[in-house]
């Protein structure tokens, strides 16, 4: 299994065999797209939506390239792939406002429980309102809504992804396309996890859990997080913090020195104190802050402190994985200022997604709560 990042890999010859499972060839199978047949009698509007544009054409002529209408509750499988082998880029596109109603989960090997179990933006980084522009190296978002995903996720036997819309209406389109390579996967390998949490601080427990409840043995890869911001001012002084394998509740091995810090911010993301308070944004192979929500408060006479409700970050601990042998715990405080100039604990609304690879079996990991409790406004 050759590094997915290394241009050097690309010299290497290989017995691995590429797919790619799309609407148009649902299976993945060798030779197997573009099979779909414009039937005769279809109308615009109808499952099809391309039947009637590729009438004059036919078979071979874009006939099936999209989901149509997912219905509430309804699944639908994107890729059930026997293994050995290994995912290499997930595309996907839905219209906007639609990103937190739909719950991704993938299964690996055969296990009761999945171990991805998110909304379909958030494990894109587009848990907002699905307009970010993400330029990192595992996760891409192109205009308009165009996500990529260049996680690698290996398997042995088995995997399937498959999404769920929780939503009240039918959506009409879910655009999608798997590409893998069937291959060995060697011992060492372990399996991609996303796990989506969310939480209200308080005054008395200004702390969002990002992970807990992780047994076996791995390594972090990477955090997303959502902050929406229901206090004023500065609100970026928690600490990041890392408990490693038995560490105890007041004792993390990685402790960070402030949220903005922790992805490769500085200052408050403040290009300009002195004149202007406004945040800039970002991003990068590895760190971002791609999303500011900014709602101007009135010009003070020397410099303006715009209103900002919501902050989107990530960080990929790509170079840098975070490992542990037996368990990990991942949180972040809410902390901001008091005018007396004391750290204050703050009531706001976080949401986040761990990313880390571990070993088989795994824990079951926390289930998605319903979707008003999901939707950020």
């Amino acid at each position: 299994m050759n590094d997915p990042f290394s241009l050097a890999s690309l010299t290497r010859l290989s017995n691995a065999q590429t797919r790619s499972i799309s609407a148009e060839n649902p299976d993945g199978r060798k030779g197997g797209g573009a099979q779909a047949v414009p039937p005769k009698g279809k109308k615009k509007g109808s499952d099809a939506w391309c039947n009637d544009a590729a009438s004059d054409l036919g078979k071979g002529w874009k006939v099936r390239p999209c989901a149509k209408n997912f219905e509430p509750g309804q699944t639908l499988v994107l890729a059930d792939i026997k293994g050995p082998g290994i995912i290499q880029h997930i595309w996907c596109t839905v219209l906007a406002d639609v990103h937190r109603w739909i719950s991704l989960r993938v299964f690996y090997d055969g296990q009761k429980t999945p171990s991805v179990v998110c909304p379909l933006g958030d494990f894109f980084a587009n848990g907002l309102d699905g307009l970010a522009l993400i330029n990192s190296m595992p996760i891409a978002v192109n205009p308009k809504g165009g996500m990529n995903s260049y996680w690698p996720m290996p398997f042995r036997k088995r995997m399937r992804i498959e999404i769920t819309n929780d939503g009240p209406k039918a959506i009409n389109e879910v655009f999608y396309q798997v590409t893998y390579a069937l291959c060995d996967i060697p011992d060492d390998a372990a399996y991609l996890h996303a796990s989506w949490r969310r939480s209200m601080t308080t005054r008395e427990n200004p702390e969002h859990t990002i992970l807990d409840g992780v047994r076996g043995r791995g390594h972090y890869v990477g955090t997303y997080l959502i902050w929406n911001q229901l206090s004023n001012d500065w609100w970026g002084e928690g600490e990041v913090k890392f408990f490693l394998d038995g560490d105890r509740p007041d004792s993390p091995t990685i402790c960070g020195t402030g949220t903005e810090d922790y992805f490769g911010g500085a200052w408050g993301f403040v290009m300009d104190h002195a004149r202007d308070l406004s945040p800039q944004t970002y991003s990068t192979p590895f760190l971002g802050y791609p999303q500011a929500l900014i709602a101007p408060s009135p010009r003070s006479e020397s410099k303006m402190r715009p209103r900002v409700p919501a902050h989107a970050l990530y960080r990929w601990h790509i170079p840098d994985p975070i490992h542990f042998q037996r368990d990990v715990r991942v949180t972040v405080q809410a902390l901001g200022w008091w005018p007396t100039g004391k750290f204050q604990p703050l009531t706001d609304d976080l949401a986040s997604v761990a990313y880390w690879y571990q070993s088989l079996p795994t824990r079951p990991l926390s289930p998605l709560p319903s979707l008003n409790d999901r939707l950020s406004r």
